[in-house]
């Protein structure tokens, strides 16, 4: 069965600015994230592609994408990745993120977040690293997160 956030996903992606859409509604149900203005590309299980472009908002003191946007796009586009990828009866919450600045990040940055290990059902909670490249016009890495998701059976009751 697919997961709800993959089902709007793809019905949204039939409207014209499906795209810019479903960005924005996934900034009002996690409001945090729209301080980036986030554009979400690609979604599917396994994977989420997003960009932020480079705005003054997300503009550092040397002109540069601040550290920050970078992790908080990081942030999203792993979470949407493995919401978009967990059997059901199966929740995560962010446990933690180690980064890396490769190089200064100018122009509009582009994020793929990828599982480190197969998403799996399991009975007992479990770590899923996931990872994120964040690269400029380019192609150039300019940033790279190891993002530390916590995976678990839904508790009922």
């Amino acid at each position: 069965m697919t997961a709800p956030l993959l089902t709007l996903y793809h019905r949204m992606q039939r409207w014209p600015a499906g795209q810019w859409l479903f960005s924005r509604a996934v900034c009002f149900k996690a409001p945090y994230f729209a301080s980036i203005a986030p554009r979400i590309t690609r979604l599917e299980p396994g994977r989420c592609e997003g960009r932020i472009a480079h705005r003054r908002k997300v503009t550092n003191h040397i002109g540069t994408v601040h550290a920050i946007a970078l992790c908080n796009l990081a942030e999203l586009t792993a979470g949407l990745m493995v919401d978009a990828s967990l059997p059901r009866g199966m929740r995560w919450i962010p446990k933690g993120m180690e980064v890396k600045y490769l190089a200064k990040a100018v122009g509009t940055q582009h994020a793929v977040a990828v599982p480190e290990i197969p998403i799996v059902s399991a009975a007992a909670g479990y770590g899923l690293p996931v990872k994120v490249v964040v690269s400029d016009d380019g192609g150039t890495a300019v940033f790279e997160a190891k993002i530390e998701m916590w995976v678990s059976p839904v508790k009922r009751g």
